[in-house]
């Protein structure tokens, strides 16, 4: 059983999915996407931007599973060209001082926009 984790102002999901769910003490964030509520892509053309703006929208599904970046243990990345690998782990670095493990894999998207992707498992506290 799981608690569904959908914050407040997050955009609808563009497939059958929510945004992350909570079972006992990991919370799981989908692959998450620089899209808005109203459906547009934010940051287009910009690895840097999207990725911010993806770890700012990880950030606040973890903190409504009552966790905090801190805690998320790994990370599954997915950039569309490797020339946006460099842009991507600057940003990153900044969310996360003391990296947690991860991937990264470069791969199509599900829509050329996208330029990055980034799902989250995190270990939280009791509650």
């Amino acid at each position: 059983m799981f608690i569904p984790i959908v914050p407040p102002g997050s955009a609808k999901p563009i497939a059958p999915y929510v945004h992350g769910a909570r079972a006992d003490n990991t919370i799981y964030v989908s692959g998450t996407l620089a899209i808005d509520q109203q459906g547009s892509v934010v940051h287009p053309g910009d690895a840097a931007g999207q990725t911010r703006y993806i770890l700012d929208q990880i950030k606040s599904v973890v903190e409504a599973g009552g966790g905090s970046l801190s805690d998320i243990a790994y990370n599954m990345i997915f950039i569309s060209d490797v020339k946006h690998y460099g842009e991507m782990n600057r940003v990153y670095a900044e969310y996360f001082p003391n990296p947690p493990a991860r991937f990264c894999i470069v791969s199509q998207l599900v829509r050329e926009e996208f330029l990055i992707e980034i799902a989250s498992i995190a270990h939280v506290q009791s509650t």
